[in-house]
């Protein structure tokens, strides 16, 4: 049966007066929705023998696979790496070093800018977290201070991937050297979830950015920012 022939089937069980489609429609939701009679009693055991099965599966992954592999990848790396969650995506040209004691989920992004004649670098220190679903896209060097917290969907826009001038970007044209640009997180900074921190802004030790906020322009030291674009709200 071809795509069209099944959506069109879809269709007629759904919209039909038929009785004939009311009744297979019924049926096959009962069948999408069909559970296994088990007690309840049972049920507690088996959730936990599911995830103690899974949480050692992903751990044997991460010793025997993860972090190796990523290590392979890097040109330096300190002690105590812990990878959890998979291999991180890692793309274009681009030099990582990774301080101690880090903490970096499996599904992040870090991305190099392919257009430039020297391979962008991207400094992480020690004891940072990077969470789940951040990228970070290195236009040329990004430094990442120690104690650094990184929230999940977090984006370092160090480069865009495109230029700005329409007939470029059709025509599948790089972005240009002055749309890219150097991040520098400080000591102790904490990315709030889904912030963004575009090209060539410095933010001080000890800053903290608020949930969703983008960050524009540089931030001093040691205050709570927030706001698209970010502002600041008091010192801390």
């Amino acid at each position: 049966m071809s795509s069209l022939s099944l959506q069109q089937t879809k269709q007629w069980l759904k919209t039909s007066n038929s009785p004939l489609a009311i009744l297979l429609f019924r049926q096959l939701k009962a069948i999408r929705s069909f559970e296994l009679p088990i007690p309840r009693i049972m049920l507690t055991p088996l959730y936990f023998t599911y995830t103690s099965l899974h949480n050692s599966l992903s751990a044997l992954m991460r010793i025997i696979c993860w972090t190796p592999l990523l290590k392979g990848r890097l040109k330096s790396v300190g002690n105590n790496l812990y990878l959890y969650g998979g291999l991180p995506f890692i793309s274009g040209p681009i030099i990582i070093t990774l301080g101690d004691n880090c903490r970096v989920s499996g599904h992040t992004t870090f991305s190099g800018r392919c257009s430039t004649q020297q391979a962008p670098e991207l400094h992480i220190g020690n004891n940072v977290d990077i969470g789940w679903m951040t990228t970070i896209a290195v236009g040329q060097r990004i430094e990442i201070g120690d104690n650094v917290r990184i929230a999940g969907r977090t984006l370092l826009a160090g480069y865009p991937g495109h230029p700005i001038n329409t007939v470029d970007r059709a025509a599948g044209l790089p972005d240009t050297d002055e749309q890219a640009g150097d991040i520098i997180l400080e000591n102790d900074v904490w990315l709030a979830t889904n912030v963004s921190v575009v090209a060539g802004v410095h933010i001080g030790h000890g800053t903290i950015v608020a949930t969703g906020s983008v960050v524009t322009h540089d931030l001093p030291p040691m205050v709570l920012a927030g706001g698209v674009p970010a502002k600041i709200i008091r010192s801390l």
